[in-house]
Parts: structure tokens; C-alpha cells; sequence
């Protein structure tokens, strides 16, 4: 006769961390990696610039936008397959690059093989805390991601690493100013996990078992080098903060920069460029010019210049004056599957996700990953059914309902501004 319930051993008891390792959403993904990792990591991920006016602004704009959904004719077969920068993907979702990933033990390893395991794009940074040929190892397509830092020599070098690792595209960085002055203050981020720096912050690490847990039974301490910064012949790259002084003494780029860039990358590789950080009409013609074949309409998810519109405001504006000159991606706010149907409707190709992911890592690894972009294809899979469209491709700006002024075309060339207001 079997125990009755009401005597058996709870689960909470046998393993007191055991819980259901699925979520339905990123929010509570989110919750999860709050409960799991100690106040300064979480707050290293959920942190935006100053007043945090622009991070608000990038979730909120989805809010402002609604759908306009059929009660009948919808389609029994529905195809999120899109491409990017020649690229096929199974949905219209990229990971977006994120710098050191000290959120999990496998940091950009474990998010890289989510990826490929459901047919999309990786995108490393360069300051990421796995080395370009681990993740390549991965089997993952990879996007490698590079800041303007150090002298075009040592860039150069870069590029070659990681065309050597076999990425399949280049994504230059440029939307950051560095940005601080947080009014609720910045989380501490360490220059190095030494014994004085665990000393100091045990009290918060001890509250959070599991993740230290989770580290101790890698054998491995959260790394906050960038290996991927290494000088040539080395394979011990800068701390963070190394990392960050390099770019602070690197004067910033200008357009012929930008054009000496893509120009290299063609030639040590000659895969894709993405430009990202795009929010200007005119900046957006510059990028054309310089025969970029992406821009990712960013603002680098709310860490950089607090006050700067949300990325879904200024999406349409660029889209329109580009056309199919290069595509548009859009980076920033995005939550759910129907963010991305709203993107894609008002002229994005596809999406690049951040702070999603990183949360699903947090949760639950490479799983964990997963998980977020699995939630991400139910909710384009919804929007698409509602709207009776049986492709992504299909999807336009007659399907959303979007307030008036709801749009910011900004930096809108004069011998555009006399035409009509996109």
C-alpha cells in the first residue's frame, strides 16, 4: 500500500533547491535569477544609466502598441524562418552580445550552445568571459562583436582571431559613452575574484547557495577577464576594468573609421558587418554609405545616453529611409514573443535580445537559455495566429495600432523633412 501524501517526505526537504526548472515567461525568469544571484550581479544586469529613463522607456513603448487581430481565417501552419545577413534562422531572434556572463559557470559556452540547439544566432562579445574558439567549438554561428578600443593594429589582430575561430560576421559597437552616475547607485563589479574580494563579498554570496554551489562544483571562480582581448601570442586577457581603460584611451571613431572597419573586416574574412547603435535617420544613411549590410537600431539597452528615445520609437523612421538598402535589426526592451511580431511589423528583419537571456542563464543554464527562446517563438507563434498570417514575412505596420506621435524620426536629413513624416 503506498504512503499516503500527507506522510511522505516533502521535496523541499529531500532537495531544498529542487523546483520546477521550466518558466513561461521572461518575468519570471527574471525572478528566478533575482532569488539565485547574489544583489551585485543582479544589479549588474538589471542596472541602466543614470535616471534609468531610457531602459524604462525601451519596455514600456511595446505597451503603447497594440494589435488589430482576425476572428477567423487564421492559419494552421505558421513560419517564424527568416534570414540574417545571409544567414537562415529558425525564428527572427539573435542573442544579442553581452560582456563578462558571471551569471553561470558556462557563461557564453552554455548560451551559445541554446542557440544553436534552436537554430539561431550567437553573438559574443568582445568582452566576453569565454574565449571566440570556445564558443565557435560550440558549434553555434557566431557573430563576433567589437568595440572601437586599442590601435587598428591590435584590431586587425582581432579580426583575425575570430575569422580564424570561424565566425560567420562581424558586429561593431558603437553606441556607448560610458554613461554612470546611477541615481540609485552602481553595482559593485570587482577587478578580480581574489581572497580579499570573497572576503568582502561573502555576506551576499553566502545568502545565495546555489549559485555558489554551482561554481564550486565547476572547480572555477566567476572569471572577469576578456580573454578575447588577450595581445597576440597570450591567451591572459585584461580584467574588465582593463578592458574598460582601454576603451577610455582610445579616441572615438569617426565615419572614415567606421568605413576602415568594414573595409578590413571584408578582407580578413569577408563575412557580414552589422553596425549597431543606430537611432538616427541620418546615421542610418551614413551606414549605407559605408556599405555596412546591418544596422541594429540600439541604445545599448538603456547603458548608455539616458534621455535617448526608446529603440521601438525610432525603429520605423530608419527602416523607412534604408529600405532594403541594408537590413534593420532592433536591440533593446524586448520581453516577449509579441515584442518581436511588433518589431518586425514596423521594419525590423529580426531582433537581438539581451538582458532576456542572460536571465534565463541565471535560472537555469544552458536550459535556461533555451527556455527564454522558446517562450520568445510561442509568443510569435500567438501573434501570428491571431493576425491569421501564416509568416513572419508577412507581418506590416496594418496589423499593429499605433498611437499618434508614438514615433521618433530623428536626425531626419532636410531634403527628407519636406516629404511626409514616416
Amino acid at each position: 500500500m503506498p504512503t499516503p501524501r500527507w506522510l511522505q517526505k516533502p521535496d523541499w526537504l529531500e532537495n531544498p533547491w529542487k523546483q520546477n526548472p521550466w518558466f513561461e515567461s521572461v518575468a519570471v525568469a527574471q525572478e528566478r535569477a533575482r532569488r539565485r544571484l547574489p544583489s551585485s550581479v543582479y544589479g549588474a544586469l538589471v542596472a541602466g544609466s543614470e535616471r534609468g529613463q531610457t531602459i524604462a522607456d525601451n519596455q514600456a513603448a511595446f505597451c503603447e502598441i497594440a494589435f488589430a487581430p482576425h476572428v477567423a481565417g487564421h492559419q494552421a501552419e505558421r513560419s517564424q524562418a527568416t534570414s540574417v545577413m545571409g544567414l537562415d534562422v529558425s525564428l527572427p531572434v539573435l542573442i544579442s552580445p553581452t560582456g563578462v556572463q558571471a551569471v553561470h559557470p558556462e557563461g557564453e559556452v552554455a548560451v551559445a550552445r541554446a542557440a544553436a540547439s534552436r537554430g539561431t544566432v550567437m553573438g559574443l562579445s568582445n568582452f566576453a568571459s569565454k574565449s571566440v574558439e570556445e564558443v565557435t567549438a560550440t558549434g553555434a554561428a557566431t557573430f563576433f562583436q567589437m568595440y572601437w578600443t586599442g590601435d587598428r593594429e591590435v584590431m586587425v589582430h582581432r579580426m583575425q582571431r575570430a575569422h580564424a575561430a570561424g565566425v560567420v560576421g562581424l558586429i561593431a559597437t558603437l553606441d556607448w559613452s560610458f554613461s554612470m552616475g546611477r541615481d540609485w547607485g552602481s553595482p559593485e563589479i570587482p577587478e578580480q575574484v581574489d581572497l580579499r574580494t570573497m572576503v568582502r563579498m561573502a555576506p551576499q554570496v553566502l545568502r545565495k547557495p546555489r549559485w555558489l554551489y554551482e561554481f564550486a562544483s565547476s572547480g572555477s571562480l566567476p572569471d572577469l577577464t576578456a580573454p578575447n582581448l588577450a595581445p597576440p601570442g597570450e591567451t591572459q586577457g585584461p580584467t574588465f576594468f582593463g578592458a574598460y581603460f582601454e576603451w577610455m584611451n582610445t579616441p572615438p571613431p569617426s565615419w572614415e573609421d567606421v568605413d576602415w572597419m568594414r573595409e578590413q573586416w571584408h578582407q580578413v574574412s569577408g563575412t557580414p558587418f552589422m553596425l549597431k547603435g543606430v537611432c538616427r535617420v541620418d546615421d542610418a544613411l551614413r551606414a549605407v554609405d559605408a556599405g555596412v549590410t546591418a544596422i541594429s537600431v540600439s541604445n545599448h539597452g538603456g547603458n548608455n545616453l539616458d534621455g535617448t528615445p526608446a529603440t521601438i520609437r525610432v525603429l520605423k523612421p530608419v527602416a523607412d529611409a534604408v529600405g532594403d538598402q541594408v537590413e534593420v535589426l532592433l536591440d533593446g526592451g524586448v520581453r516577449r514573443g509579441s515584442d518581436v511580431v511588433k518589431a518586425l511589423a514596423l521594419g525590423a528583419r529580426a531582433v537581438m535580445i539581451g538582458r532576456a537571456y542572460l536571465w534565463g542563464l541565471a535560472a537555469n543554464g544552458e536550459t535556461g537559455v533555451g527556455n527564454v527562446l522558446d517562450v520568445l517563438r510561442g509568443g510569435i507563434d500567438s501573434a501570428l495566429l491571431g493576425m491569421g498570417l501564416s509568416s513572419v514575412h508577412q507581418l506590416t505596420a496594418d496589423h499593429l495600432v499605433v498611437p499618434d506621435g508614438f514615433h521618433r524620426a530623428l536626425g531626419v536629413p532636410e531634403h527628407r523633412a519636406a516629404g511626409p513624416t514616416p
